[in-house]
């Protein structure tokens, strides 16, 4: 690390940070919906065997929440810190614009998950069903909340609106251009479909897991079936939603478009690349395999359309490489996700007439596989969001160079390397946890009677 930069190293350091934190909302956002769901069907069947399972599986991927919403404050808890530690000139060039909405975002969405998470956890027996479903619902409600407020930010520092510069400061004109600026719409339904993506396939992998190693608790199967179907809807509507965002993208950031599509040269009629190694340094894609004309077609819906190569933002492109394979890495995950959750949501249709067969094995250990794929995913479509917006923090305003804290390399390379070395520890424990507890499913304890006052 002793050759690296201090700007080098403090971009290193908040990726490793934003990397380790963001795995976990990923996860609660859809989760707590889920858990919305087990807790209506617990409710509908009511005074059947079935509603025994449902309140298993509610009790169960209830402590998985936990586990996940802790881990998720506590590792956001110390990626804040760096935009004053590492990051000082963002806050003070921007921080009237990412001030507010990041204090919305606690008002309006960690409160109301603080204040309903704990009736969610301990109320059950405490609190009237109706109270416990409406806290369920409330945490849920926060969760979306907190990813609207963070994906409006993160939204506008890729396609700032609503603003004037005065002293070289940002400062607000309309905040309703601001909080819905032009790819948020888009940024917002991706994220929340990826969270749906990864909250379902850890479901639906760890229900399997639970059932390969004869753990399978009572609620297993509803949480398998769940799981499964709704991974089958969303991955679709993923795809659509990120052809929606390719066809914005172009307008606003084309310099990104070029990068992820190995795009050197304007042109009309672009090929698409599929695979090939990028070459920066003699501006070519070596041994790429493409199709003609195909960019142009998937990206401006015309095959004879024009599209800007990298030749057009020398000096201010992104770094290809990352750009290129990131995308690569996220559609390819895609594709496999759609074909394990059809064959899966297929294999449960033929079955629907046995329910106590759920799934053969072979699909059982595909969903085993496919348990932190949502992850995969999310990192890979992460890292072509950020890195390509380089060199820039607020797009084509504010380079990242010029946000950085001027500590000595040796400082920042020590605090990474202690970032990196705790994020392994808590990333192994957490896996470590959610197997033990998937091999350990108990029922849940019975309901506390709510205390009534009476004679004595």
């Amino acid at each position: 690390m002793d050759a690296l930069d201090t700007f080098t190293l403090s971009r290193i350091q908040f990726a490793a940070n934003i990397s380790f934190h963001i795995l976990f909302p990923t996860i609660t956002i859809a989760l707590c919906w889920f858990l919305v769901f087990f807790r209506l069907r617990h409710a509908a069947t009511r005074g059947t065997p079935a509603a025994a399972a449902w309140g298993q599986a509610y009790y169960f991927w209830t402590k998985v929440f936990a586990l996940t919403f802790a881990m998720g404050v506590v590792s956001g808890i110390t990626m804040s810190f760096q935009f004053g530690t590492n990051w000082p000139g963002f806050m003070e060039r921007a921080g009237n614009i990412a001030g507010p909405l990041l204090g919305y975002e606690v008002l309006t969405a960690f409160f109301l998950e603080a204040s309903f998470l704990g009736i969610m956890l301990f109320g059950r027996g405490r609190v009237s069903d109706r109270v416990h479903l409406a806290a369920t619902l409330l945490v849920a409600l926060g969760t979306t909340l907190s990813a609207f407020w963070i994906l409006s930010l993160n939204s506008w520092m890729q396609t700032p609106v609503g603003y004037e510069i005065i002293d070289g400061k940002f400062h607000a004109v309309d905040w309703l251009a601001i909080v819905f600026n032009p790819s948020f719409p888009y940024r917002l339904g991706h994220k929340l479909l990826a969270s749906c993506l990864t909250a379902g396939f850890l479901m639906a992998g760890v229900s399997a897991w639970q059932l390969l190693k004869g753990a399978a608790a009572p609620g297993t199967r509803q949480a398998l079936r769940t799981a499964v179907v709704a991974v089958s809807v969303a991955v679709p509507l993923q795809i659509f939603m990120g052809e929606l965002h390719g066809l914005n993208t172009p307008e606003h950031q084309p310099a990104k478009v070029a990068a992820l599509g190995g795009l050197w040269h304007t042109a009309k009629g672009a090929p698409l690349t599929l695979f090939g190694l990028p070459n920066e340094k003699e501006g070519r894609t070596d041994y790429a395999l493409q199709i003609p004309k195909a960019a142009s077609l998937v990206l401006a819906h015309d095959a004879d359309a024009e599209l800007k190569g990298l030749n057009e933002f020398a000096g201010v492109h992104p770094p290809v490489a990352p750009v290129f394979w990131g995308f690569r890495v996220m559609v390819g995950v895609g594709l496999l996700m759609l074909a394990v959750a059809w064959a899966a949501a297929w294999a449960l249709w033929r079955r629907r007439a046995q329910p106590a067969r759920v799934l053969p094995r072979r699909l059982l250990w595909a969903l085993v596989g496919m348990t932190f794929s949502g992850w995969v995913a999310t990192l890979a479509g992460w890292y072509v969001t950020e890195i390509g917006r380089q060199p820039y923090l607020v797009y084509g305003l504010l380079k990242t160079a010029e946000a950085v804290a001027p500590h000595p390399s040796g400082m920042v390379a020590s605090t990474l390397a202690a970032y990196l070395t705790v994020y392994a520890l808590l990333l192994a424990a957490y896996v470590g946890v959610i197997k033990h507890m998937a091999e350990h499913a108990t029922l849940p304890a019975p309901a506390v009677a709510p205390t009534t006052p009476h004679a004595v």
